[in-house]
């Protein structure tokens, strides 16, 4: 029987967490079950328990790994003002309605995180303060709790934004639903700013390749 190090043994761990937060948010906890999720590692159902305890054990992973990667894309693009429209814009986008398995884990799981365990409400908790801190600096309050709110309705208008615009059959209601979405988040942010209508309206039949053209473009 071939012996393992230590290192293969991280990797395959960290391979397993990567592919299950893709299947999760594509397809939901519920409906992924543990020879499909390791199917998707390249790996057999024994090999499960080697890594987790059950599969509550992973979903509390996945979460708090989810979360944590969110928040270093955040910090790497969304330090000032322009970063923050660039974060919203892509946020609040057809692409991201089209692939949830790339995207922010809130709006994919929020259903099966508020059925999961005590764990996985924790890792989420803990992983969504640091994402509302980070987007708080941005705020402009110098009370520091009046930032964090304010930030926490930022992030939750686009949750649910995201989460109604996917659930619509109407493509002109959707899109209207998204461009006030986009309104209403950067108003948040700045209620001194004016209309942001032209600039949430632009790029709504954007093709889903453009979010890295866009960043291109903002950052000239």
């Amino acid at each position: 029987m071939a012996r393992y190090g230590r290192e293969h043994k991280d990797a395959t761990r960290r391979r397993i967490i990567e592919r299950a937060g893709r299947r999760f948010k594509r397809d939901g906890v519920d409906r992924s079950g543990i020879a499909t999720l390791m199917a998707d590692a390249g790996l057999t159902n024994g090999a499960f328990y080697a890594h987790f305890t059950s599969k509550d054990d992973l979903v509390a992973t996945v979460v708090a790994d989810q979360l944590q990667r969110q928040c270093e894309r955040n910090r790497a693009g969304m330090l000032d003002r322009p970063g923050f429209e660039r974060f919203v814009r892509d946020y609040l986008s057809p692409y991201h309605r089209d692939h949830p398995d790339e995207g922010c884990p809130s709006a994919a799981l929020l259903e099966d995180i508020g059925r999961g365990t005590d764990a996985t409400k924790r890792a989420y908790t803990e992983g969504m303060l640091a994402m509302i801190d980070d987007l708080a600096a941005l705020v402009d309050e110098p009370n520091r709790r009046h930032a964090r709110a304010k930030a926490m309705s930022i992030f939750a208008s686009m949750i649910g934004t995201l989460q109604v615009y996917r659930a619509l059959a109407d493509g002109e209601l959707a899109n209207e639903v998204l461009t006030r979405g986009i309104e209403n988040a950067l108003a948040l942010l700045d209620p001194h700013v004016g209309d942001y209508g032209d600039w949430a309206v632009e790029g709504l039949s954007r093709s889903p390749v453009e979010p890295a053209a866009r960043r291109h473009r903002h950052s000239k």
